[in-house]
């Protein structure tokens, strides 16, 4: 089903030749707050379906298989742009690595549309040993997979970590 919604994965703008991965996000009615616009909570659900279609679907597609063994979310960082109310199209939601260091990788979001950005957030990841509980180091296979998708963060991501 998620492959369905996902778009094919765009060259960024910026020099450095990474990519960002695209996953076209459905609304639901009951994601609405009681005024009218999409509850906050339900930005994070929505950064997470596509960071789960980035890290087990498109992965799994380029033969990565170590992120759906364990990886755990250490952080996230959002900043709400403005409203989003429901409609029968998907939002956009945008992810690509802004660092990868030997135990954890940080991913950058934009939730948004053509005319309009809701939202940037960041997320910081860890691979994880299920057996061992505790944190693992990225594989290389992982490395090389992320680094497809390393980019420097967006001004709005920049922005929102000064505040």
């Amino acid at each position: 089903m998620t492959a369905q919604r996902r778009e094919r994965d765009e060259p960024a703008a910026a020099p450095t030749g990474g990519r960002r991965h695209v996953y076209l996000c459905p609304l639901r009615w009951g994601d609405m707050d009681a005024f009218g616009h999409v509850n906050n909570v339900e930005y994070l659900r929505y950064l997470e379906q596509a960071r789960v279609d980035w890290m087990f679907e498109t992965a799994r597609e380029a033969g990565v298989d170590q992120f759906s063994l364990g990886t755990v979310v250490a952080r996230h960082e959002i900043e709400y742009k403005r409203p989003l109310v429901y409609r029968a199209a998907p939002v956009r939601v945008e992810i690509w690595v802004t660092k990868i260091a030997a135990a954890s990788f940080v991913c950058a979001y934009e939730v948004r549309d053509e005319d309009a950005l809701y939202a940037v957030a960041q997320t910081t990841l860890v691979p994880f040993d299920l057996a061992e509980q505790r944190p693992r180091r990225i594989a290389p296979e992982e490395n090389f997979y992320l680094r497809q998708y390393l980019l420097d963060p967006a001004p709005a991501v920049k922005a929102a970590r000064a505040v």
